[in-house]
């Protein structure tokens, strides 16, 4: 199965006027330009997933339909991509859709990180930070994952820049 972790792209950063919760804090317009470049350079070296599964959030859920609208497909949200959310309910949300082989993961940082960390079982002294808008591609055998997954690649966004320069 090959998964792609995503972080979401730049946010808000600051609360307050209309937005009174982290959870409300939308994409700026920088942050969808550059997840829109994102999707762009997706579609290019990867063939169309067969799920994409989001973080509830409002910036993650922003930058999940960027990418479904890339690949002209639906969003499935799970609380289990939010903030905290623990790797063993993300294998039960990719599990609860049958013939999945390739699932998009956007979420949020120090998640993503810690996620790369549980497939690719490596060890807590192991750091895989993710940037705003990075992706990962880790494969792995089976959900969960009864041995250390495959790192493909990982993308920040300035690596997609110099792609489609």
């Amino acid at each position: 199965m090959r998964l792609f972790l995503v972080r979401h792209g730049i946010a808000v950063d600051h609360i307050g006027g209309a937005i009174t919760r982290d959870s409300e804090r939308p994409l700026t317009d920088e942050g969808i330009a550059e997840m829109k470049q994102v999707a762009r350079a997706l579609t290019k070296i990867n063939k169309k997933p067969d799920l994409i599964l989001s973080s509830p959030l409002v910036r993650a859920r922003q930058t999940a339909e960027i990418i479904a609208q890339a690949f002209d497909m639906e969003i499935v949200l799970t609380d289990s991509l939010a903030p905290a959310g623990s790797p063993s309910l993300i294998f039960k949300a990719i599990n609860k859709h049958q013939g999945v082989n390739q699932a998009y993961l956007v979420g949020h940082e120090p998640d993503m990180g810690m996620l790369a960390n549980k497939l690719l079982w490596a060890g807590v002294e192991c750091e895989f930070p993710f940037k705003k808008g990075a992706v990962a591609r880790i494969d792995v055998g089976d959900m969960p994952p009864t041995g250390p997954g495959t790192l493909k690649w990982h993308m920040p966004p300035k690596l997609v820049h110099s792609l489609l320069s």
